[in-house]
């Protein structure tokens, strides 16, 4: 038999089936969607199996050395998918399958030397290398190339001679967590027994055998057993040794969740709203059949609960689930809502676990343990194979963009798997992308509307407070007087608020009253930003840290000032200037900690704290009875980036975050301070008119030829050396120029808006176009031209086929 299979070896070359023979003895082992080990020219890599055959029509074939998983980790469809994947997004076959996997699964490659004759023949090697290969473990050859050059010479000599191997060495990142267990070894009716014997000549011993007799336990994890006796090591070994017990090793998953009680939820009754826009799904789900839904719904309408049901269907039919969410900010309350209706057949995939928990929850879903997947981006690869629903609450969302290689977006997969397992996509949201409402608006989705909150509350009332005017009057503090009032009054009554504030850190940046000097970070054109609490300066792009200067290191002035407002900030001032409220910060600073998020939330939720103040994590889905009023300090901080989507993103993030308020029986107030009090996604988000909005947006769109009227494609291209760049880049806008139809409108080359990041720098063009047929194969071709360049002089050409931001 012989196995195709796709070579970790990301290269144009190789981005294609090499044909193995299976030896023998692999033959009944070896099946589609495993990974094997194989060799590669001097090397040994890994790789995924995705066909099986009998012939090929290459004579000499090499054999395949090993398997690296005892059963399949990608199913047909999902090697379908990677296809579809590799030719929509421009990436190599193995990147696609290996975004399929978690993190845990990635292998370490490593390759070691080893002396054959003894390494005392090589004299000119220093003892402690020739130590090292004369040891079991060998020479780990990237250490090797640390000691110097004459050195690396005089291995690859050796080598070259006979007296030195190479040997490639394969190793999985993720490991299997394992814990001891103990069992009893003898007939049960024997313990009392035995007991009876031992009870006066060892009462600790005995103590271990009543717990089993009492108990009615045949096996326990060793160290349970060992705190609920209060029994030492040394007392189970003597049991072990007189073979009344006998201790094994057992695999156990790592849950995050294992010490949380879920209180079990039943469903709500539906209101007319939501049983109209839940029938047709309810009706694809039973019909087997794929359809897209837009579910438009006001913040507090209920779309949960729709989600809750329509999954409640599908595992009724004996089928899967998967739920997207964004971010890890949303993912507490979900899981508890998820988890309180359909308990342990609940899997998690979110960036707050540890690679261990992912790769755990992973191979629960694998192992047909779980019914459901809640999880962010990365969970629409969840390998179910009984699709029955895929939802992506919150569609409008970029981080399900996935912004390096593959450069898929959830939604796009979602539809495809849906479109495979011929199941219903349901794609929910209070403020849906243009895209997605315009593919609605045309028949393309099946759109639902839910116009009213659950409750039949009304939607905030909310003020937009001019900063201008502010300033005029005096007012030099971050908050309006009518913010600082009403946050005032909800302390006062014992009532929450919460205030977003789109950045993070002290301020934006550090300037120079005499000579205007802006402290900027030596490796991007981007400047720094002050965080007080480590009294330092940071590159949000590259990490570089730096002190926070006294004196100008331009003029030598005393006089540098912070400017801008970050979180530490806001939290400072609210400190000073009501010094009764208390306040919980959230940033990334602050939940950069394992499990910081949930414990902040459920602070809140605990009502520990009258003021929650954040970034756009605390803009979505949060659900706090007790919250009156929302304020948005910077409301305009997103609406002059220069990007086609900053005034969506500014409507959305507004009327997020402005459905925090009120969701519950208090009735809730936003107050926005902007200094663009005129800009119609300011206003419109403050009268939650979302289809005004859409229709305004549509018309500047159609004007600027953006999408969805037309589709984008950014080309960035980075180096080290600026003429380089250029030259690349004008070459390549030439060829699009003469290989694309004069309907396509090719922008650049140009410096990206962020023209240097970790010192290289980066230009790009932007290509908008309807219908070019000949787009990716010219991309394709553009990308093996310059591949010996990019392995070569470093040279990195990013395509984005459909980018979410041109920042």
């Amino acid at each position: 038999m012989i196995a195709g299979v796709i070579v970790d070896v990301p290269a144009f070359g190789t981005d294609k089936t090499f044909d193995y023979r299976i030896p023998e003895h692999l033959e009944e082992t070896i099946e589609v969607g495993m990974r094997v080990v194989v060799p590669f020219g001097p090397r040994k890599l890994t790789g995924f199996v995705i066909g099986l055959k009998e012939t090929s029509d290459l004579k000499r074939l090499k054999k395949i050395e090993d398997i690296v998983d005892p059963s399949p980790v990608l199913n047909q469809e999902l090697i379908g998918l990677g296809k579809w994947i590799a030719n929509s997004t421009l990436c190599f076959l193995h990147s696609a399958y290996q975004s399929m996997l978690p993190a845990a699964m990635k292998m370490n490659y490593s390759k070691r030397i080893y002396s054959i004759n003894e390494a005392i023949e090589l004299p000119d090697l220093p003892e402690q290398i020739r130590i090292q290969l004369d040891s079991d473990k060998g020479l780990d050859w990237a250490e090797a190339q640390k000691s110097g050059k004459h050195i690396v010479r005089s291995i690859q000599s050796a080598i070259h001679n006979g007296n030195l191997e190479v040997k490639y060495e394969i190793r999985s990142k993720g490991k299997k967590k394992r814990h001891k267990v103990v069992m009893v070894n003898i007939p049960t009716m024997e313990l009392n027994a035995i007991y009876d014997d031992i009870s006066r000549k060892a009462p600790k011993q005995a103590e271990v055998i009543r717990y089993f007799i009492g108990n009615n336990e045949t096996k326990i994890p060793t160290q349970k057993l060992m705190d609920e006796t209060e029994s030492s090591r040394a007392t189970i070994k003597s049991l072990i040794d007189k073979q009344i017990l006998l201790e094994t090793e057992e695999e156990i998953y790592r849950d995050p969740y294992k010490d949380r009680q879920f209180e079990r939820t039943v469903s709500l009754t539906l209101t007319e709203e939501q049983k109209e826009s839940i029938k047709p799904i309810l009706s694809d789900i039973e019909n087997n059949q794929h359809e897209t839904f837009l579910i438009h719904g006001v913040t507090g309408s209920g779309k949960t609960e729709i989600y809750l049901q329509s999954i409640e269907a599908v595992i009724q039919k004996g089928k899967e689930a998967i739920m997207l969410v964004p971010e890890i900010s949303l993912t507490p309350q979900m899981v508890h809502r998820f988890k309180g209706r359909f308990g342990s057949e609940v899997a998690v995939l979110h960036s707050g676990l540890s690679v261990g928990e992912k790769y755990d929850e992973w191979r629960k879903i694998q192992r047909k343990e779980a019914k459901v997947v809640v999880g962010a981006r990365s969970a629409i690869f969840a390998p179910f194979q009984n699709i029955g629903i895929i939802i992506i609450d919150e569609e409008h969302e970029s981080s399900y963009k996935q912004e390096e290689n593959p450069r898929y977006h959830a939604r796009d997969i979602a539809i495809e798997r849906g479109r495979f397992h011929q199941c219903p996509v349901v794609l929910g949201s209070a403020t849906p992308t243009l895209e997605s409402y315009a593919r609605a608006k045309k028949g393309v989705y099946t759109l639902c509307t839910l116009h009213e909150r659950v409750n039949q509350k009304a939607l905030p009332t909310a003020e937009v407070v001019d900063m201008r005017e502010e300033l005029r009057s005096g007012n030099r503090s971050l908050f309006s007087t009518a913010l600082f009032d009403r946050l005032k009054d909800r302390v006062d009554k014992g009532e929450q608020s919460v205030l977003l504030l789109n950045r993070r850190g002290y301020s934006t940046f550090v300037n120079c009253r005499d000579c205007g000097y802006v402290a900027q970070c030596p490796h991007c054109d981007i400047s720094l930003t002050y965080h007080k609490r480590s009294n330092q300066l940071k590159c949000h792009y590259c990490g570089f840290e730096d002190k926070q200067p006294t004196e100008c290191p331009e003029c030598t002035s005393e006089h540098i000032r912070f400017f801008g407002t970050g979180t530490q900030k806001v939290e400072e001032e609210l400190n000073k200037l009501m010094p009764e409220a208390s306040v919980i910060r959230m940033d990334v600073d602050t939940t950069s900690r394992k499990g910081m998020h949930e414990k902040l939330l459920n602070a809140f939720a605990e009502q520990k704290a009258d003021i929650l103040l954040g970034t756009q994590m605390i803009a979505k889905g949060l659900d706090f009875p007790n919250v009156t009023l929302v304020g948005v300090l910077a409301a305009d901080s997103m609406l002059h980036l220069p990007d086609f989507r900053s005034a969506e993103r500014t409507f959305q993030l507004l009327t997020q975050v402005g459905g925090r308020a009120g969701r519950h029986i208090l009735s809730g107030e936003v107050v926005i301070q902007t200094y663009t009090p005129e800009h119609y996604s300011i206003q419109l988000a403050q009268q939650h008119d979302f289809l005004t909005f859409y229709d305004k947006e549509m018309l500047m769109r159609k004007l600027h030829q953006y999408p969805p009227f037309y589709f984008l494609t950014l080309v960035t291209i980075s180096h080290e050396e600026l003429m380089y760049v250029v030259d690349v880049c004008e070459k390549i806008t030439e060829v699009l120029k003469e290989g694309l139809s004069e309907q396509a409108v090719i922008l650049g080359p140009v410096a990206s808006p962020i023209p240097r990041v970790k010192d290289r720098y980066r230009y790009q063009c932007v290509i908008k176009y309807k219908n070019e047929p000949t787009l990716k194969n010219i991309l394709n071709e553009i990308l093996a031209h310059y591949q010996k360049r990019m392995q070569q002089d470093q040279l990195t050409i990013n395509i984005d086929m459909h980018p979410q931001t041109i920042l």
